[in-house]
This record gives structure tokens, C-alpha cells and sequence, in this order.
């Protein structure tokens, strides 16, 4: 096995949210060096005592030198609040090119080769074309979606609102993207320039994991199916970005049409182990939904 850069840290973004935060603890875990980015080195320092912390703010391309110099890696992760990814993702991607901070591994979403709507597919394309050495993870819906964007409404409306209508999804574990990640950066050209769909063990229904969600909860909570300007709606009255709004729409309406609901062996082959199921997550973070 080789080990990326020596002893030059993994610069790892988003380390604040769900994909970076799940990839930097799974890196720390496989003793590999890690310097998490963010806009709050404060934060990143408490969150991650073993990691170098750094400032990189992704709208402002005058950070990005600091970060990426001496990064041995980098794990690049798109913020759901960046809709334009030129003068943000690929232009971190440039400079990480130019300061030979490579390979990058970068956390896309199923089906993003092909689908010309999500900002993904043209980080995909910048990084294909930019001869750094390149691995794509290309995950299906998280099951931290639970604890993020659904969990306002499971906590204080006993609902699970979206557009899926009767759409099944093969929900993923984030830590186990994290594990993947680890995989991959400790023997970078055994993955070199190859792209991985990544699915959970099972597909299931809305109105499933809401059964999941009442079995532990002790409570009921029920799926509301939404329609796409409903959904819309209720996204805008929380003041997300418009853009925003209308991606996190497209990917969930999409799964009327099946696009989440394909199992791929591809995850427990990398990991050697089956990977998370959404009962075994529900069940870990149950106080995640507890009444207000």
C-alpha cells in the first residue's frame, strides 16, 4: 500500500458538514495526516484536535494558496449553498494543481456524469480534464439527510416532506463514504482516474424510513409526499438560496422516476465489510429527533 504524500497532510474541505466531517475522522482513524479547511478554524480546532486546521473560504480564491500548500491530497466536497463552481470548486482545483497538491477525491452524487443540471457535473468535467490524479465518489442519497435537511420537519411535524412521491432510495451512511475515502487516499493509484457509485445495502420507500423513525422514536411519523412547487416553497420559506432550492428539488423529484433506488455492490467491496443500514443509523442518532 502506498500512502499519499508521505507525511504531507490530506486537505479535506467541508470539514464542518456532513461528507468532509465523516471523511476527516475516518482519515484520522486510519492514521493518516489531515488538515481540515473551513471559514472557522476555532470550530475545526475543537472538532478535530489531531488535524491542522486552515482557513479556506471557496468565494474567496485569495485562501486557497495557504490551504493547499505542502497537501500531499486533497478531498474536495461541494457546499449545498455554491450553485457556481467555477470560481469556486475548479478554481481550488487549479490551484491545488499548481502547487502538486494531488490526487484529489472528489464527493459528487450519482449520476452527475450524465446529468448536465448539477453543479457536480462540471466539477467532474474540470477534474477530468485537469491531469491531477483523480478518484470520483459518486454517492446516492445520505441517511444524514435525516438529520439535516428533513430534520426540522421530523422533529417538529412528525413528517417526512419531500417530492419523491412512491420513489425508493438505497440511502448511504456518510461514514461510510468517510471509509471509502480512507480506502482510496491509502492506496491512491489502485483507484486512480476511476469514478464509484456508492449505494447503501437497500432500497427503501419513504413511508419506510418513517416507520423506521416511529419504531424508535415511539411516535408516529409520517411520509407527506410533496409536489415540486410545494416543496419548492417550503425550501424558499426557510430562505435557502434559490439555486440551492431548486438542485436539492431536482434530485428528490428524481427519485420518482427510480434514479436512488439501484443497489451497487460497489460500496461493501471497497470497505470489505457490508456497509451501514439506514435501521443501524436511525438507531445510533434516535435523539437526533427527540420533540422539541
Amino acid at each position: 500500500m502506498t500512502n499519499t504524500g508521505a507525511s504531507r497532510p490530506i486537505l479535506v474541505t467541508g470539514a464542518t458538514g456532513n461528507v468532509g466531517g465523516a471523511v476527516a475522522r475516518s482519515l484520522l482513524g486510519a492514521g493518516l495526516p489531515v488538515r481540515v479547511a473551513g471559514t472557522d478554524v476555532d470550530r475545526l480546532r475543537a472538532l478535530f484536535p489531531p488535524a491542522e486546521p486552515v482557513h479556506l473560504d471557496l468565494r474567496r480564491p485569495g485562501t486557497f494558496p495557504a490551504a493547499v500548500a505542502g497537501a500531499g491530497g486533497l478531498f474536495l466536497v461541494r457546499p449545498p449553498a455554491i450553485a457556481r463552481v467555477g470560481p469556486t470548486l475548479n478554481a481550488l482545483l487549479d490551484t491545488a494543481a499548481r502547487a502538486g497538491a494531488g490526487p484529489v477525491v472528489f464527493a459528487s452524487v450519482t449520476g452527475a456524469d450524465t446529468n448536465r443540471v448539477v453543479p457536480h457535473h462540471r466539477v467532474e468535467t474540470h477534474l477530468r480534464a485537469s491531469g491531477q490524479a483523480w478518484t470520483i465518489l459518486r454517492p446516492g442519497f445520505f441517511a444524514q439527510n435525516l438529520a439535516d435537511a428533513y430534520r426540522e420537519d421530523i422533529r417538529s411535524g412528525d413528517r417526512i416532506y419531500v417530492p419523491a412521491g412512491s420513489g425508493r432510495a438505497a440511502f448511504i451512511d456518510v461514514r461510510d463514504i468517510g471509509d471509502v475515502a480512507a480506502v482510496v487516499f491509502r492506496d491512491p493509484g489502485a483507484h486512480r482516474d476511476t469514478a464509484y457509485t456508492l449505494t447503501g445495502p437497500e432500497a427503501l420507500s419513504f413511508a419506510e424510513v418513517a416507520a423506521l423513525l416511529s419504531d424508535n422514536l415511539g411516535r408516529r411519523i409520517r411520509y407527506q409526499p410533496a409536489s415540486i412547487p410545494g416543496y419548492l416553497r417550503h425550501l424558499r420559506r426557510r430562505r435557502l438560496p434559490l439555486l440551492q432550492c431548486v438542485v436539492q428539488t431536482l434530485l428528490h423529484a428524481g427519485l420518482r422516476r427510480g434514479q436512488a433506488a439501484p443497489v451497487d455492490p460497489t460500496l461493501g467491496r471497497l470497505l470489505g465489510r457490508p456497509p451501514r443500514t439506514m435501521a443501524q443509523y436511525v438507531s445510533d442518532q434516535r435523539g437526533l429527533w427527540m420533540s422539541p
